[in-house]
């Protein structure tokens, strides 16, 4: 079942709010789902309107098989983890001493049982968060190729707008946490624990966001959240370079609206090698992460987002000017 879900960013993104759905305590699926739908907004950045212009079709490939590689690693670890505490909950005994045939670390069989024990869905969701970013540093954070290629240029990340992760909601809200560093590990567990205070301390913003979530389906394109924006459909004429049209998150004088494709009408299915083997554990100290010292938190980030709109506007309507004129 997780091979067949994990074909791509739409497949695993949907099973992460159908199984929420399923099961409302587990926290983290929610959470998942949300952040997966950013990674899918950010593949298809690479075939949008802006960021063609921007990297050229190597970077922009390379790019893509960075966030593929992380977001297939994440659900292929994870998914079997929540497919065994359904079954657990359908037999009602825990199964958990199945996970290291999983090759699930650990540390994670400590905490379902714990949340067996305790019901405590805070845990579970920061141990999972700790648990797919623990995971993910080695094979791909640290991955001597993702090294050169991507880390070592990430001053593209602002153009890439991976380090804003947005929260859309009912009435066109928008919430959300920036990221100062996407290399360190300990700045992704603390912005997971972040944008969980985000998405689950306040209970009306939770209500609205998963609303929006059952009412509008990802599809990997920017449209899903503000259509008055982005379009799925290329609305401009190819070559020809257009006057600014974005000011404070509005089309200015009915221009086209920007380009953002669906994830099928940007890329291809993408085969993946098996994941590397080993268990990330070795440091009792990722455990203090899971204190639950968290108020509810200002998820505003609209301003800064369509700060990062502009400049992404401006940069490449530059160098579309400069082509133009060549």
């Amino acid at each position: 079942m997780t091979r067949d879900l994990n074909l791509n960013n739409v497949t695993r993104t949907k099973a992460y709010l159908a199984y929420y759905l399923r099961h409302p305590e587990i926290h983290w699926a929610f959470l998942g789902h949300m952040v997966s739908r950013n990674g899918g907004w950010n593949m298809t950045d690479l075939k949008g309107e802006f960021l063609t212009n921007l990297l050229s079709e190597k970077e922009r490939d390379v790019y893509f098989r960075f966030l593929e590689r992380g977001n297939w690693l994440i659900f292929q670890d994870v998914y079997p983890q929540l497919l065994l505490y359904e079954e657990s909950v359908t037999t009602n005994k825990p199964l958990f001493y199945l996970l290291p045939r999983l090759k699930v670390s650990i540390f994670m069989e400590a905490v379902w049982h714990s949340f067996w024990r305790a019901r405590d869905p805070h845990i579970l969701c920061i141990g999972l968060v700790i648990n797919e970013q623990s995971y993910l540093e080695e094979r791909v954070i640290q991955n001597p190729y993702y090294q050169k290629e991507v880390i070592a240029k990430f001053h593209l990340q602002d153009w890439l707008s991976i380090n804003q992760i947005l929260l859309p909601a009912e009435g066109n809200q928008l919430q959300g946490q920036t990221l100062s560093r996407f290399q360190s590990l300990h700045e992704r567990i603390l912005l997971g624990k972040r944008l969980y205070a985000v998405l689950f301390k306040n209970p009306e913003f939770n209500r609205q966001a998963l609303e929006w979530a059952k009412r509008n389906p990802h599809t990997g394109s920017r449209k899903d959240y503000w259509p008055h924006l982005f379009n799925s459909v290329n609305e401009g004429v190819p070559g020809i370079p257009y006057p600014l049209r974005l000011k404070a998150c509005r089309i200015q004088n009915d221009a086209q609206r920007f380009y953002s494709p669906k994830l099928e009408d940007a890329w291809k299915n993408a085969a993946q090698p098996e994941a590397e083997p080993g268990d990330w554990f070795h440091d009792p100290r990722a455990a203090d992460y899971l204190e639950d010292d968290l108020e509810p938190i200002d998820g505003a980030i609209k301003e800064a987002y369509c700060k990062t709109l502009e400049r992404l506007e401006i940069a490449a309507l530059a160098k579309k000017a400069i082509h133009f004129i060549e």
